[in-house]
């Protein structure tokens, strides 16, 4: 339970920076107004998810500002900064999805204090999937290039999202809710899901062995720049 609960506070937490760093280069205003609510939203989750760590043990502040680059377990597909806003439509439509269903299967958790909070961030997730469907059903209907760059960016996104769910039974049972989720947009851009290949994946951190967030992401993660100002 505790790696479930880093694996899900460090995704949260990285999804938030990738939305924040498209509030000032979305196309709209209201996309870009919406990055910023779902930052806020993702950073709230993951500051909310770590302070549970506290029962397994850990310092919250230490997992929140002291870790290096590859003590980080959030997805991998977060790992880079999105280049493109279809790029970043695919994180909010494909990857938001996935923490999603994989927070629905805790809401009957064994450890309550995780079960209490868990009705609280989904509530709040509903709104990130509306975006992220309309916004990646647009792309398929727009331009021949919009929809390329959507498709290309699904495709680079679906192998790690896939095999982020694991091995065994549950690991399948949740693969199958995501499909069957996502299937309308995967539908709109004609992509299909193939099997997750598990080379090299370590099921502890749910990533491939070896991989890490770029550093410089984890510097504004950790906020070292500013540190000497926080206040308790």
């Amino acid at each position: 339970m505790r790696d479930l609960i880093l694996v899900m506070a460090d995704s949260k937490r990285m999804l938030g920076t990738r939305y924040a760093e498209w509030i000032l280069g979305a196309p709209e205003l209201e996309a870009g107004i919406a990055c910023a609510s779902m930052a806020q939203d993702e950073w709230g989750h993951g500051r909310l998810l770590y302070s549970l760590l506290k029962d397994f043990g850990d310092e919250p502040e230490h997992i929140e500002h002291g870790r290096e680059p590859e003590e980080y377990r959030s997805i991998e597909i977060l790992d880079r900064a999105p280049q493109s806003w279809p790029e970043v439509i695919v994180l909010n439509a494909l990857v938001d999805t996935a923490l999603t269903i994989q927070l629905e299967a805790l809401r009957e958790s064994d450890h309550a204090p995780l079960k209490q909070r868990v009705g609280k961030i989904l509530d709040e997730e509903a709104f990130h999937a509306q975006h992220g469907n309309a916004w990646l059903n647009r792309l398929a209907k727009a331009t021949p290039e919009a929809r390329e760059q959507a498709t290309t960016a699904v495709r680079n996104a679906l192998p790690v999202i896939m095999r982020w769910f694991g091995r065994g039974s549950d690991a399948d049972a949740l693969r199958q809710q995501f499909t069957g989720r996502v299937s309308p947009v995967l539908k709109a851009l004609d992509v299909d899901t193939q099997p997750p290949e598990f080379n090299d994946f370590d099921e502890v951190t749910r990533r491939t062995t070896g991989t890490a967030p770029d550093a410089a992401t984890i510097r504004r993660v950790r906020g070292d720049k500013n540190r000497q100002f926080l206040m308790d």
